[in-house]
């Protein structure tokens, strides 16, 4: 099983679709996490999963919630195999020092630039289309992950 971690800033949208889909294939454990989270997931983001029949779901099983990524820096937190920030804010932030995996094996950090979904202004429509693309975004940005580490 693979620990993976989606950072973004506020953890509701972006890294909340990611950690969701990710969830949905064999072999990975996601979760997710933000430098200045906004306190819950953006229900466009929500709607979005259930849209493409996603289950959301944690990597701890539970239902998806905007934290800190404190808590994965922390001692008895999950040890991730690779942590992904998937906005430019995030990643120009200065991270906490995850732990190592047992060896002194650092987690692996990779960066993809996504557009915020919950920055669409218009109407319910307009921004319903927006989460539609980005998630078509991230979906594509995963497989080609998957596809990629299974052909490694």
């Amino acid at each position: 099983m693979t620990n993976v971690l989606f950072l973004c800033t506020g953890n509701s949208a972006r890294s909340i679709l990611s950690e969701s889909y990710l969830n949905s294939i064999d072999g990975y454990r996601a979760f997710s996490a933000g430098s200045k989270p906004v306190g819950g997931p953006n229900p466009f983001a929500l709607s979005t999963l259930k849209k493409h029949d996603i289950p959301v779901v944690t990597g701890d099983g539970g239902a998806p919630r905007s934290k800190s990524w404190d808590e994965f820096a922390a001692p008895d937190a999950p040890l991730m195999d690779i942590v992904i920030t998937v906005c430019d804010n995030a990643a120009g932030e200065t991270c906490p020092v995850w732990p190592v995996r047992p060896g002194g094996q650092m987690p692996e950090k990779l960066h993809w630039s996504f557009p915020d979904p919950a920055a669409a202004t218009g109407s319910d429509e307009d921004k319903k289309a927006e989460f539609d693309k980005v998630f078509a975004d991230i979906r594509a940005r995963i497989d080609d992950f998957v596809r990629a580490r299974q052909a490694a």
